[in-house]
């Protein structure tokens, strides 16, 4: 298992944003994916994206890794923020796009 949690660190470090979803953002493949992949589009910000439908050991990794039973999962310059349901809250407190901002992360292009 510590070898996925190299893999999973490694992706979550080498990106200001990562969002863990089924699917892609072109093709979500769960309503909460797609919601997910809705708010930071309308954040603006760049991100990577990691389609845990094609990878199983990161799917069940990811799960371990942020203690987190869920998937879609958003992680900040590091740090694990939540699901889909999280992102909406913090998107309709306005508070999605101040960490964005706080933070530095770089707009989408």
């Amino acid at each position: 298992m510590s070898d996925i949690n190299s893999r999973i660190s490694g992706i979550v470090g080498d990106n200001d944003v990562v969002l863990f979803m089924k699917g892609t953002p072109l093709f979500p493949q769960c309503g909460f994916s797609s919601r997910a992949v809705a708010i930071l589009d309308h954040c603006g910000v760049a991100y990577e994206s990691v389609d845990v439908l094609q990878d199983m050991e990161i799917r069940q990794g990811i799960k371990a890794f942020s203690d987190w039973p869920t998937i879609p999962q958003l992680y900040v310059k590091g740090e694990f923020l939540g699901g889909s349901d999280i992102m909406m809250e913090m998107f309709e407190a306005g508070e999605l796009q101040t960490l964005m901002d706080e933070k530095q992360v770089a707009k989408a292009e």
